[in-house]
């Protein structure tokens, strides 16, 4: 009888391999860089108890690259961009009815080429191993092994979310879309997006409207994607590296859409975008929205803020923003920063706890000390 089981700590970046309850390994890995979580698509990692349902990649090489559970080629040391899934899977099954979709969002324990990342949450959601740990393991364990993941249980790190249009970059994206449909649905776009904006029209009754008149096709995205970056807004670039060096993870928060703002978020360095989705034809023609991504509706960037909360346990949490629905998340935050070096609004500086107009003259140690 193998008396083996696997233990993950997601507080200590830390897999122990024990027998009868004993540890007799333990490995460094990495757990999702977005915390834990259950649902679908949120690149989070499950908790709970789990089991080996498959053992994948027997006697391969430590350098095979596995694309959809088969043999691809072998890691050469490029691609360091990549999370590449290398050497070995264990596929993971759950077995609590909150974590019982976790095969089919098809968690694993694998090799991995960010080796230097192992010892701190950087996954989409798998549990990291370097390419040789993960071969021992394989070697020790069978399918039906018993995993317990544990969840983070002490607060750690520090979330700062900024609203993209008129924050991060001085142009309001739809805008810029419905620019290209000529003088008048500029207008009526614009007034609703102001509206929106100012808190007079709720923004789900907004969203619909202006995508029907608009309906952008992949060329027009990627054409506004590139004015993103051309009107980045003057200080936030150095801002944002100044705050990671002092323990922020940036998150984009965005009633924006992902396509058009993941190219700035790229250049300013932030890897996490919590923005609406678009869809096309495989013409490249507009086939709808993420219509129940939260950020298409009232309430919805405090709801976005209370899952990373849940999922990451920071010490504290920060948004920025220039908009009404940024103000919203003010009941979700430690501090909300207005923004007005685009746009001023009146009802966001009156309710921000501070308020700024210059990125420039921004400190991240100033909000260290804030006290809202």
């Amino acid at each position: 009888m193998n008396a083996l089981s696997i233990d993950v700590s997601v507080d200590d970046q830390e897999l122990r391999l024990l027998r009868n309850g004993e540890p007799v390994r333990r490995w460094p890995i990495s757990t999702a860089a977005k915390g834990v979580g259950f649902e679908e698509g949120s690149y989070r990692t499950p908790t709970g108890n789990f089991v080996i349902s498959d053992k994948i990649g027997d006697g391969a090489d430590a350098a095979t690259i596995f694309r959809s559970r088969k043999p691809d080629g072998a890691w050469d040391g490029s691609q360091l961009d990549a999370d590449l899934v290398l050497s070995r899977i264990l596929w993971l099954g759950g077995t609590d009815p909150a974590n019982a979709n976790t095969k089919d969002r098809y968690i694993y324990i694998h090799g991995t080429n960010h080796i230097d990342d192992l010892g701190h949450p950087a996954s989409c959601g798998c549990v990291r191993m370097s390419p040789e740990a993960v071969i021992e393991l394989f070697d020790l364990v069978d399918i039906g092994t018993r995993i317990r993941i544990f969840p983070k249980t002490r607060p750690s790190g520090k979330l700062i979310f900024f609203d993209c249009d008129s924050t991060l970059s001085s142009i309001e994206g739809i805008d810029e879309l419905a620019r290209a449909g000529g003088d008048e649905v500029f207008r009526k776009v614009e007034s609703l997006t102001n509206a929106a904006m100012n808190g007079e029209i709720p923004i789900h009754e907004v969203f619909p409207k202006r995508m029907e008149i608009i309906r952008p096709n992949r060329d027009l995205c990627d054409s506004v994607a590139r004015k993103y970056i051309e009107t980045e807004t003057p200080g936030v670039r150095s801002f944002i590296s100044q705050l990671k060096e002092s323990g922020w993870t940036p998150v984009i928060l965005s009633g924006g859409f992902a396509p058009l703002i993941e190219p700035l978020a790229k250049e300013l360095g932030i890897r996490h975008i919590e923005a609406v989705p678009l869809y096309f034809s495989t013409e490249g023609e507009y086939s709808g929205y993420g219509s129940g991504f939260p950020t298409t509706r009232n309430g919805g960037k405090p709801e976005v803020i209370e899952a990373w909360k849940q999922a990451m346990l920071p010490e504290r949490t920060i948004m920025v923003g220039d908009g009404i629905s940024d103000m919203e998340s003010k009941t979700a935050v430690d501090l909300f920063i207005g923004y007005g070096g685009v746009v001023e609004r009146e009802p966001v500086r009156k309710g921000a706890d501070l308020w700024i107009t210059d990125f420039n003259a921004a400190s991240p140690g100033a909000l260290d000390a804030f006290e809202a």
